[in-house]
């Protein structure tokens, strides 16, 4: 799935960029040099960053023109310094500054996602807690922000609505019961792993009860979570989820629970600042 979406998402974006027309008659500015002009150019970080997302820039280059060559000097989950070389391209100048902004797009956003992640690993460390992304993403990108999410360390919950189930109030109301819907999903996929979520201890006895893989606890308070936890005796894997801040996950993990989920991974970032600089032509 993830080298079809590279591929994908690669394509709309330029389709984006160029209004749906050829290379040739989309970049109007890029026809402005000569056909012949070739170009080098240095990618830079202009600030610390965990890099993700060079597959996706080798995509946009190569897609524009395969006789475009890049030479990588750092590679994803790598930890990058303020100044510090990620990539060199060279080929055709209308080419490479068609892709640079698109390129540029995809590394700088993956990038972020990427050092939100490891920032807030960090936060966890010594722990046997977890971190978890969410399918709050950007529409699109769900496959790219999930891969950068590893990139830094974290783990990814379901990736879409495919393959896991997660029970949640409204689905609770329309089946039933807690039970109910446990039930029904155990009976329509047996091999796909149970998520309820539940917004009190009594809706936490009925998922553990009905025999969920996992519970989340809603936006439970931390003296919440610690009777949660005991309650549960390791019957079930719980999660905690709603409105996390970094200052928290210590916190969090110091009461036992095995995950924590946070939507800021891939909803609340700040593009790391990129610079793409020519440094030679011909």
């Amino acid at each position: 799935m993830l080298q079809k979406h590279i591929k994908q998402a690669v394509s709309f974006a330029l389709w984006e960029d160029l209004g749906g027309k050829s290379v040739e008659e989309g970049d109007i500015t890029a026809n402005l040099i000569p056909v012949e002009q070739t170009i080098t150019a240095d990618v830079i970080t202009r600030e610390a960053c965990i890099l993700a997302g060079s597959a996706w820039v080798t995509e946009t280059f190569q897609q524009l023109d395969p006789t475009i060559k890049l030479q990588w000097f750092a590679k994803d989950s790598d930890k990058l310094s303020a100044g510090q070389r990620i990539f060199q391209v060279s080929g055709p100048a209308r080419a490479l500054l068609t892709g640079e902004r698109t390129a540029l797009n995809f590394l700088q956003t993956l990038s972020a996602t990427a050092t939100l992640t490891a920032q807030c690993v960090e936060e966890l460390k010594g722990t046997h807690t977890q971190l978890l992304d969410t399918r709050k993403t950007l529409p699109g990108l769900r496959m790219a922000q999930k891969y950068a999410v590893t990139c830094g360390g974290g783990k990814n919950h379901r990736i879409g609505l495919f393959d896991a189930f997660l029970i949640k109030e409204n689905h609770i109301l329309a089946c039933g019961s807690i039970a109910q819907a446990v039930s029904r999903a155990r009976m329509q996929h047996p091999d796909l792993p149970v998520e309820v979520e539940v917004e009190n201890l009594d809706e936490l006895a009925q998922g553990i009860n009905a025999g969920a893989d996992i519970i989340m606890l809603d936006n439970f308070s931390v003296p919440m979570i610690k009777q949660a936890v005991e309650l549960n005796q390791r019957k079930a894997k719980l999660e905690v989820s709603g409105n996390v801040t970094r200052d928290q996950l210590k916190i969090l993990a110091a009461t036992g629970i095995d995950f924590i989920s946070s939507g800021a991974l891939t909803k609340h970032v700040n593009a790391i600042d990129l610079s793409f600089r020519v440094i030679a032509k011909g």
